[in-house]
Order: C-alpha cells, then structure tokens, then sequence
C-alpha cells in the first residue's frame, strides 16, 4: 500500500534534510578556517569526531524515544512526556526561539556573500538586504508547499556540495606541500588550553541533526526511518567534516595554518579551487557556497515552522498557527517564521546604515550574534531531551529497549552536553569577536534561556485556567484527536 500523501518521506530525503541543516560547504569554508585561525590548535579534525561521539550517544535515546513518540515539536514533546508539561513547553518556546535565531542569523552571510558575488563579477551594487530579502521569498514559497519538494531541492545542492568539498580534500591531500600531517589526529593537539572554544565552533557543524524526529509525522515509517536517520547523518557529519579539516592542514600546511585561514577566511577554499583549477572552478565553488547558505535556510524554517503548528495544534500558542496547506505543510508557523526574519533583518539593516564595519556589518552582527546564541540554545534542548528520556522510559518501563538505550546512553549524553553547554558559556565573548566586557555576552544568552523560564510560567497558568489544553500538552495527534471529539 502507498504511503499516504502526508508520509512521503524516507531515510534518505530525511538525512539530506539533516545534513542540509549543517551546510557541508559553509562549514568547511567558513567553520573550519574559522576555528583554525581563531583557536590556532591543529585538533580541529579530531574535534569533530569526538563531538559526533557525543551526539551518537545522545542519539540512542533519542532515537529510542522517537519510536514511540511521533510529533512535529519533537523537543517539545520529549521533555513534556518524559519530565513534565510545564518544563514542555519551556523546551518548546526555547526551541522556537533558537531555531529562529539560527535561521535568521544565516542571512547575514547569505547577503555578504551575495552582495559581494555581485559586485566583484558584474560590478553590481545591491545592499546585502536586499539579497537576504529575496532569499527570505524564495523560502516562503517551498515552506508553504510540499515537504518532499524541498526534499528534493536540497537533495541536489547538498550533492553538488560534497562534489566540491570531496575535490578539494582529494586535491589538499594530493598536493600536500608539508605532507600528509598525523598532528591534527593526535589528542595532544585537541585537549589543550583552547578546547573549549573547538567544541564550542565545531558543534555549530552538527545544528540539524536533531530535527528527524521534527518530520516524524511526514517519514512513512516513524519507528523506522528516524532513528535510521539521525545515525546517519551523525555519522556522514562527523567522519566528512573530521576528514575535510584533515585535508585543509594538508593542503596549506600545518606550520601556517593559523596565519593562512586568519588572513583568507573563507577565500582560502575558493583561492585553492581556483589555483589549481581555474577561476571557473573556483566561481562554481562559491556559487555553491551560496546555495549551501540557502540550504541550511531551508531547513531551519522548516524546523521553526513545525514547532509552531505543534504548539497551535494542541492550543498552547494560538490556533490558528496550526493551518496547513493542501500538501499538509504548515502554513502558518512557516508565514509567521518569514515575517520574523523580515522584521529582523530590516532592524539589523536600518541599525547597520553608516555603520564602521562596512561590509563586513551583516556578518560580525546579525551572523555572529545570531547563530552562536542559537547554538547554545540547542545544546541546551538535547541535554534537558536527554534526561527526558531517562524519565520517560522509567514511568514506561514495558516499552524500556534495555539499560543502555532507556538510561545509560541518556545520562551520559546529558553530562557531556551540559559541559559542551558550560564550555560555549565560557568562550561567549570569543564566540562573538568581542575584546572588551559586553552587555551582549549576557543578554544573547538571555534571549534564549528567558522564553523558556516564560514557557514554563506560562503552562502553569494553563494549568489554572485552561485544564484541558494542559492535560493535552506535548500528545500531538492523539491530543489534538482527543480535541476533535469534545469539539463534536
């Protein structure tokens, strides 16, 4: 029998959905020379494995879980079955908000990179806004239709993504002026002074992997094909980008690493493309970087806006945030989420007129605050959904997978996650570029964790006066088909 037209996708569209989150281009170009020039360690590579280890062992739980609970607010859901519906909803208005951060803060190097595409091949002036607002239409547009169309837009660009990332590790490792280093592999390169603020750059790579169970109620087979999903795209995530790192050390050196990625930033992948194979080449690569921009943009709003329609389906937040189109996409939580990051990005461009930074303003303000305040924020969510597990598994023993998968893995997911957390806390100020003590390495963090504190107040009122909605929080289907039949 077909699936039914709201279950189109599999293992495969839900792991490019993953992955595109993480943008395999934008992370090579930008997170990895990034972290090299800023921290100056050479365990960049390993970094990424041990953090894929860490999240593979979240995973387990998570995954465990997710065979049992299908909802498109998945985070939201977790925490309110397994610790409580106030602390549910706390999850969920956090996890609203740091997806939205995520996702908004992209368009900052979206509209830098555009701009200056633009103005350097055909002398065109067009203010990085602009260009960020016509990305924002353009995501409209797939947010309101067919999950599975978006599935297949991402599919392509994520695919041309590897082929380009695959030939610059093929062509750094074959062209290795120094040879080929065993130093970034060593744990003596990693767990030194500066580790924290590896992990706290390298688990921006891994933002996404966490939203499979987000399609749950779209996969054709839940039990199945999320947990399949989540693995993968832990595991494609976690080798690629250790092995790309690997490459860039080779392919520029490891005795001036440092200097080269502080001096070119991202143009030290397209100066290399284009060395070795041309400036078409090179013109292709950025191209993509933009495409791989726009990928991880897709993927978040379609994150924020299903959070949104599993809040409003269950009368948590509004109602009619829980409209759908004929496709069964959420209409509203995506419309809502397009006219958030149209507000914000024309405060961050009014704010920005004049502005010293030049342009470099989209990205050292809107890109750089924004992203790494939803970071933290998302660290946050999977270790609280890590001892949601543990305590969901306990009042449900009968459906318990075993001690490793019901407590042990959650609990040791949940330890690591909170030190990753504790560790992104401490670098905030090097997160940000900032020199100098700042009211926004306090109130960034505040902008995440105050909605869930708000969250949690919030429930409790429902409790008082609305018992009903809060009996049904974080049940999805089966609350709002309980809703359905009192409503009859």
């Amino acid at each position: 029998m077909a699936p039914s037209p709201a279950r189109r996708l599999g293992v495969a569209s839900v792991t490019l959905m993953i992955i595109a989150a993480s943008a395999p281009l934008t992370v090579l170009a930008g997170g990895v020379t990034t972290t090299y020039a800023v921290t100056g360690l050479l365990g960049v590579p390993l970094s990424y494995l041990v953090l894929g280890a860490i999240l593979a062992v979240f995973a387990v739980g998570y995954a465990a879980m997710s065979r049992h609970v299908t909802n498109a607010g998945a985070f939201y859901a977790y925490a309110a079955q397994g610790i409580s519906r106030p602390v549910g909803v706390g999850v969920a208005l956090v996890a609203l908000t740091a997806y939205n951060l995520m996702q908004v803060g992209i368009y900052g190097v979206f509209g830098f990179t555009v701009s200056s595409l633009l103005a350097e091949r055909f002398g065109l002036d067009v203010p990085w806004w602009a260009a960020v607002l016509a990305c924002i239409a353009v995501v409209a547009v797939l947010g309101v239709n067919r999950v599975d169309l978006s599935a297949r837009v991402l599919g392509i660009l994520v695919a041309l993504e590897f082929l380009v990332v695959i030939v610059y590790d093929i062509s750094a490792f074959a062209l290795a002026p120094e040879g080929i280093p065993a130093e970034p592999l060593s744990p003596s390169s990693l767990f030194v002074p500066g580790v924290g603020a590896v992990l706290s750059f390298g688990v921006a790579a891994f933002m996404g992997f966490e939203s499979a169970a987000i399609y749950g109620e779209e996969a054709r087979n839940p039990a199945r094909t999320i947990p399949r999903a989540t693995f993968c795209a832990v595991g494609i995530i976690a080798v690629f980008y250790a092995v790309s790192a690997w490459a860039m050390s080779a392919g520029v050196g490891t005795s001036q690493l440092a200097a080269v990625a502080g001096e070119q930033g991202p143009g030290l992948v397209f100066s290399f493309l284009g060395g070795h194979f041309g400036v078409i080449a090179a013109d292709i690569a950025q191209l993509l970087f933009v495409t791989s921009i726009f990928a991880a943009l897709v993927s978040f709003h379609n994150a924020v806006a299903r959070y949104g329609f599993s809040l409003g389906r269950e009368r948590v937040l509004p109602a009619w945030l829980e409209a759908t189109t004929r496709h069964g996409a959420p209409k509203a939580g995506s419309l809502v989420q397009t006219g958030i990051a149209v507000a914000v990005t024309a405060g961050f461009a009014i704010a920005g007129t004049g502005s010293e930074l030049g342009p470099l303003y989209p990205v050292l303000t809107l890109f750089t605050w924004l992203t790494n305040a939803g970071a933290m924020g998302l660290v946050l969510l999977m270790a609280v959904v890590s001892l949601a597990v543990v305590g969901f598994f306990r009042r449900r023993p009968e459906l318990a997978p075993g001690p490793w998968a019901a407590r042990v893995a959650p609990a040791v997911g949940a330890v690591a996650l909170a030190v990753v957390f504790a560790l992104i806390a401490a670098n905030f100020d090097l997160l940000l570029g900032l020199t100098e003590p700042s009211p926004l390495s306090w109130v960034l963090p505040a902008i995440v964790v105050v909605p869930g504190v708000l969250g949690i107040l919030w429930a409790l009122r429902l409790r008082r006066t609305a018992p009903e909605v809060y009996a049904r929080i974080g049940h999805g289907q089966e609350g709002a088909a309980h809703r359905l039949g009192e409503e009859a």
